[in-house]
């Protein structure tokens, strides 16, 4: 198996502990993004302002694989507050996506998010 690792510095850093996204067999495997500054430091705004920074940086990761978010055909969102947050992260997810063309997606309520983020996105998007 031959993997590619993706790395820009234009996107929040990850952790030394994992890639910001792997490309493996013509997919892009991106890790999961909370909405936060490249100091580490959660955006004001609650949920939506951290789905919407989340997003952006999700989609510099990808265009950083010669991807982009509408090569997403899967998504995982993780929320802390699922049952305050789900319908606001919502609005803000749709803002990004074609309406005709939505990836599959999966969304669970956890108990905690690093660094007390209340949203965290992860996705398989296709390398065209």
């Amino acid at each position: 198996m031959t993997k590619t690792i993706v790395h820009t510095d234009d996107a929040i850093p990850p952790m030394p502990i994992f890639s910001q996204a792997v490309i493996s067999r013509g997919y892009v495997y991106v890790s999961g993004n909370i909405g936060c500054t490249k100091d580490f430091k959660v955006v004001e705004g609650g949920v939506k302002a951290q789905t919407r920074a989340a997003l952006e940086n999700l989609s510099i990761v990808l265009k950083a694989a010669g991807s982009g978010l509408e090569h997403i055909v899967k998504a995982n969102i993780y929320l802390t507050n699922i049952k305050d947050d789900f319908a606001p992260m919502n609005e803000v997810y749709a803002e990004f996506f074609d309406k005709a063309s939505m990836p599959a997606r999966t969304c669970v309520g956890v108990a905690a998010l690093p660094l007390g983020a209340n949203f965290e996105m992860e996705c398989m998007a296709e390398v065209p």
